[in-house]
């Protein structure tokens, strides 16, 4: 009898051992702290490093519909970082939403866009050398920035929109988004407020003309951001925080929502859906995950600077190796002033595995703004690797109800 107890005693021990760990919301603490060699350091710095973390497991149902359930890492919205690129993909989305709702014959993503000067630090461009007819156009830019993240395609969406329209529309989505400034332009707030003329033609034949947008109020920010013990102005250390007050914002749980509101419409309500067409969809779906070395304009596919993870930082993080082919990202990323953030939804089309991972982290460990001394290469991109590759391989072995459908993410690319 005594023997019988023991066998059962052990059996019930094996399978304790082999049965899979029930999920519970600290899982993403759990992965990490199973490795910590590689994640000790981020997470007993995880609030001084402002790491936030956000991971999404995707399950099909037998119809190959998706259902989402996400597992956080210190994440909160309060919680102000800067956004740096990220905030690019949303004016991606509301450029292709305005052309659709202007719904002008001959207006499309593809129709020459010219910008004209009429204020202070204002530019005119009038062509655009990279693109396959020499000329400006919403499609052009918008490839730019989901490819390598351009900052002037950024800059000339945001004066299509108008700094008004951008805020009004995101805040009547839902999303707590502030988009109040052009990027890599130092400017005022007053002209951050006035765009440029904008007017599209066609051979020559004027297709619509928009005036200079002006947004006549300051968005007043809900707080003051200050962040930092210091911040360099010219050769002269300032020692107060640095004031972010004015500057975009955009919350990591914001940023996921968004994304999947292109990769999931139906996944997210109607409020919060951009008016595309599937045509529309599947260009920023293309770019979104297209490598420079497949793009032919502008020419990224000759230029040794760019390689396949130049804005692939989770899972990669800067290695200059190949990504496999079997694997597509589908993202965008950010860094400046020490901020590293990625937002992506990542799929293995062999192995038949998609999630979204999104994550951001601070390297600028002095503390100190606009002295050029952020961690980006030693502490920043290690980390997006390494987050990358622990939720990759834990989706290796993560049984799934039945196995995705992946074909609509099967894309083809320039070259």
């Amino acid at each position: 009898m005594k023997f019988h107890i023991i066998q059962l005693a052990v059996l019930i021990g094996m399978l304790s051992c082999t049965s899979p760990k029930p999920e519970g919301p600290e899982l993403l603490s759990e992965l990490m702290n199973s490795n910590p060699v590689e994640f000790e350091n981020f997470i007993r710095y995880k609030d001084k490093l402002q790491i936030q973390i956000i991971y999404t497991q995707i399950n099909r149902d037998q119809q190959n519909k998706p259902s989402f359930k996400s597992f956080y890492f210190n994440v909160d919205s309060a919680k102000y970082f800067y956004p740096a690129s990220t905030v690019k993909l949303p004016l991606v989305l509301l450029s292709l939403e305005k052309l659709n709702n202007l719904a002008i014959a001959g207006l499309d993503k593809d129709t020459p866009m010219f910008s004209d000067s009429v204020y202070s630090g204002q530019q005119s461009i009038h062509k655009d050398t990279t693109s396959q007819n020499g000329l400006p156009s919403i499609g052009h830019y918008a490839k730019k920035i989901l490819v390598v993240s351009d900052n002037d395609g950024y800059n000339r969406l945001y004066e299509f929109m108008g700094q008004s329209e951008i805020n009004r529309i995101l805040k009547q989505r839902g999303y707590n988004v502030r988009i109040l400034h052009r990027l890599e332009r130092t400017l005022t707030p007053d002209q951050n407020r006035h765009t440029e003329v904008v007017r599209f033609e066609s051979n020559g034949r004027p297709i619509f003309q928009q005036p200079m947008l002006v947004n006549p109020d300051s968005i007043r920010p809900n707080r003051e951001e200050f962040l930092g013990f210091g911040y360099m102005k010219g050769d002269s250390l300032i020692r107060e925080g640095f004031d972010f007050t004015y500057k975009n914002s955009f919350p990591l749980q914001e940023q996921v929502e968004i994304l999947k509101s292109i990769l999931f419409p139906e996944a997210v309500g109607e409020n919060k859906r951009f008016n595309l067409s599937e045509s529309d969809r599947q260009f920023v779906l293309q770019y979104m995950s297209q490598k420079p070395a497949e793009t032919l304009y502008p020419a990224y596919y000759k230029d040794t600077a760019y390689y396949d993870a130049y804005c692939k930082f989770l899972m990669y993080g800067a290695s200059k190796t190949p990504i496999p082919k079997n694997i597509r990202i589908f993202n965008k990323v950010g860094d400046a002033y020490g901020f590293v953030i990625d937002n992506a939804y990542i799929v293995d089309f062999d192995k038949g595995i998609e999630f979204m991972l999104s994550a951001v982290i601070n390297t600028n460990t002095d503390q100190i703004y606009n002295d050029g001394v952020y961690e980006y290469e030693t502490l920043g991109f290690p980390f997006m690797k390494s987050v990358g590759q622990l939720i990759y391989n834990y989706e290796l072995k993560r049984k799934r109800p039945n196995k995705p459908d992946l074909t609509e993410f099967k894309l083809i690319y320039d070259r």
